[in-house]
């Protein structure tokens, strides 16, 4: 395994260099691999993976290896492969052939177990060996020169040049750290190869590590030092789905690509790639209701080949097939031009794995929903409309909220088109992190629904968990359909909410818990318990509410008015039939057996007879309370609030609370609106000032035809307070009167005399 190196080639042993994601190079590597058909292949990667590598010929990509160590789900790693990566080709080729296919890069047990030099101990810094060769060659562009190098020789790939080129980069730049025990790895595992017989062995890997294993190498006795003491830790592999658009972001293998659908279309289509490349482009647009033309991608062509021709390239790249498009196809249209880099460059291409693909029970059972459900797993967004009456959509959502559970989200929620509480809205993308997640959790059960009912669980019973935590995890159980989980969270509910004497945390949490009490109705399921617990969390707040608003600041009042908000719009939703009975059973001593919106009411109109009240606080209670049909002096009370003896900032926040919300009121009531109107009119100009932000906030929050018909109800009224004010001297105007009668007369004397002329003629 000593001597010098010929190129790529140590006696029996063929070093390919590639870069990891290259169309140019996965066809060279194939071409190469069929050419000297070895009797061994070595790929760069995890050796933990050599047993998965059969699967490959069933999996479609991009895939991804996924290593992880079980129970840490921030210890895992990928190595994605695509359609054009070199090592994927590599493996097809050796599987289709019966040739054995081995991974020979540091195991991902050592990895994942950490830097064994510490976290302080800073890696030696690499030298980029593109950048370099790119540089020397004349070219600031590193990505254009190996495209023009490699890429676009039609798998011509100069590996020997290659080899020589990157020995020369290497010189006085010998890895340390990682890098040098990734490489020493490598040495190790090629010669375990030839020590078992294998007389032509190719290696597939970075172009970087060529010269680590085609020159002079260290001893074995030195590599095994390296790698001497290494920590590790226990870890799993699989293949997962992987997209283009992760590839796009990814660095796995240090070699991240902007462009996976154009190489991806480059490996596909050696022959006239720009044609092809371009008529897909102007089908994109068409698609869209873009007028492209056959003439259009002529001449797209046309300027693609002739940029390339300016600037010295062996063929057009994306660059310039970018800019033909832009010129040509978008007509200069920025928008198209992403679109294409959306659609064509990128790539919404997701892959996926067999089934005999080895995944724990919870992946098996979510992948079979996915079918029964006739749900598939795609990398674009796609929106789904939910009608929960139909059985197929109710399961759906169960599906979706019991996987959100898991912290798997492929779904996220939205806002529902239409009316009713049976519709929802959801937007799908799958994410190659899911499968992790779904490993993460494999420990809590077999099944989605048995998972996430333990997870549910476990949330519960943290010591940590908050009050307004429980309740959105009943909601959450609720719309996932848990009802084996219900009782375990029901009890932790019952028992912080009987502990927790803080106001604000009561009425955050009351809210979903009224929307859960809900969900027996919608959804079909169970929400038995959820009713006593309600009305006892109901009494509460509505004992520990006039203590809370005592001696509040703007700010502390603006948020205690929210809370004030989410209960009462939440008490609506509430039937008067609830029981009114606490958790021990006794009765809850509401007075008069008033039910809970009536005891909420109540209570608010207690509070809103005090004087120590915040001006946000009084007035908001004053318009809750009108809407409700419990006040009949509301006018009176603003009249107080907005008196000259209550100071201009007071009044501004009492009228910011009134009208939150809407204001319609001050249209439909004109004495209101004349309060307001002279109230404002009354004020000094520094006064005006000072509130004037309050009062932009206020009026700012309304809709726009709500303004339109304020100032319309203003100006009218202005109007009419003017004429109102005009004396008028009967006496004095009785001789005009009687020249207007006389005038009047006179026209209609006249009027009546033309009628019978006309009526005459047309009798002649």
């Amino acid at each position: 395994m000593s001597g010098p190196p010929t190129g790529g080639r140590v006696g029996g042993v063929s070093v390919l260099g590639v870069r990891h994601h290259g169309p140019g190079s996965a066809r060279a590597v194939r071409r190469e691999l069929e050419r000297l058909r070895p009797d061994a292949i070595l790929v760069e990667g995890p050796p933990e993976a050599d047993a998965l590598v059969t699967l490959a010929p069933g999996l479609e990509p991009p895939v991804a290896l996924l290593a992880h160590v079980p129970g840490e789900p921030s210890r895992a790693a990928f190595w994605p492969f695509a359609t054009f990566s070199p090592e994927w080709q590599a493996i097809l080729y050796g599987t289709s052939a019966g040739i054995p296919v081995r991974f020979c890069d540091l195991p991902a047990a050592h990895s994942l177990a950490g830097d064994p030099d510490g976290p302080d101990e800073p890696e030696p810094a690499q030298v980029d060996p593109i950048g370099s060769l790119a540089t020397a060659a004349g070219y600031d562009d590193p990505e254009r020169w190996w495209e023009d190098v490699v890429e676009h020789r039609d798998g011509d790939t100069p590996f020997e040049v290659i080899a020589e080129a990157m020995a020369a980069v290497r010189e006085g730049h010998e890895p340390g750290g990682r890098e040098a025990r990734r490489e020493a790895y490598m040495r190790k595992t090629l010669r375990a190869a030839v020590k078992q017989g294998f007389g032509r062995i190719a290696v597939i890997c970075g172009a970087w590590h060529v010269p680590a294993l085609t020159g002079p190498m260290p001893s074995a006795a030195a590599d095994n030092a390296v790698l001497r003491g290494l920590p590790k830790v226990k870890a799993e592999l699989t293949w997962v789905p992987w997209t283009y658009g992760r590839l796009a972001s990814w660095s796995g293998y240090g070699a991240g690509i902007t462009s996976p659908g154009w190489y991806h279309h480059l490996f596909d289509a050696p022959d006239r790639p720009v044609e092809r490349w371009l008529a897909q482009a102007a089908g994109v647009l068409r698609d869209e209701g873009l007028a492209v033309s056959s003439a259009h991608v002529i001449e797209s062509v046309r300027l693609a080949h002739g940029l390339a021709v300016l600037r010295g390239r062996p063929l057009a790249g994306l660059g310039e097939v970018t800019e033909a498009a832009r010129a040509v196809l978008c007509e200069g249209d920025d928008l198209a031009v992403e679109l294409i880099q959306r659609r064509m460059v990128v790539g919404d291409r997701l892959g996926h794995v067999s089934d005999g693909t080895p995944m724990v029970p919870l992946q098996r059972d979510l992948r079979e929903q996915q079918r029964r459900l006739k749900l598939k797993s795609e990398a674009l967004d796609r929106e789904l409309d939910l009608d929960l009456r139909k059985p197929l959509d109710l399961d759906r959502s169960h599906l979706l909220h019991r996987l959100a559970l898991l912290g798997v989200g492929w779904g996220t929620p939205g806002q529902a088109r239409g009316k009713g509480t049976f519709r929802e809205t959801w937007t799908l993308r799958w994410r190659p992190e899911h499968d992790l997640a779904l490993i993460e959790h494999a420990a809590l059960g077999t099944t989605v629904a048995g998972a996430a009912a333990q997870r549910a669980a476990d949330l519960a019973a943290e010591p940590s968990a908050a009050l307004a935590d429980l309740t959105s995890l009943v909601e959450r159980c609720l719309l996932a359909d848990l009802p084996e989980a219900l009782p375990d969270v029901l009890a932790a509910l019952s028992a912080k909410a009987a502990l927790d004497t803080d106001v604000t945390r009561l009425m955050a949490a009351l809210p979903a818990m009224v929307r859960a009490h809900r969900y027996g109705d919608v959804r079909g399921t169970s929400a038995e318990g959820l009713a006593v617990i309600v009305r006892s969390m109901l009494e509460r707040i509505c004992v520990g509410l006039p203590v809370a608003v005592t001696g509040l600041d703007d700010e502390a009042a603006a948020d205690l008015l929210k809370h004030v908000d989410a209960v009462h719009a939440a008490v609506a939703l509430l039937s008067d039939t609830t029981p009114d009975t606490t958790p021990d059973g006794a009765s809850d001593g509401a007075s008069d057996g008033a039910g809970p919106r009536g005891r909420w009411l109540g209570t608010l109109r207690g509070i809103s007879d005090r004087q120590d009240l915040h001006g946000l606080i009084e007035g908001r209670l004053t318009r809750i309370l009108l809407d409700s049909g419990e006040l009949d002096d509301a006018g009176d009370r603003m009249s107080r609030a907005m008196s000259r003896g209550q100071a201009p900032a007071r009044a501004a926040a009492w009228v910011e609370g009134f009208l939150a919300g809407g204001g319609l009121l001050l249209v439909h009531d004109p004495r209101l609106l004349a309060l307001v109107d002279g109230w404002l009119s009354g004020l000094p100009g520094d006064q005006f000032t000072d509130v004037l932000p309050l009062l932009r906030r206020t009026f700012g929050g309304f809709a726009a035809p709500e303004r339109r018909a304020i100032g319309e109800r203003v100006r009218s009224a202005g109007r009419d307070e003017g004429e109102g004010e005009q004396d008028v001297d009967e006496r004095r105007a009785a001789a005009a009167v009687a020249t207007v009668l006389s005038i009047i007369g006179e026209g209609e004397r006249m009027s009546a005399a033309g009628r019978d002329g006309r009526a005459g003629g047309m009798g002649r």
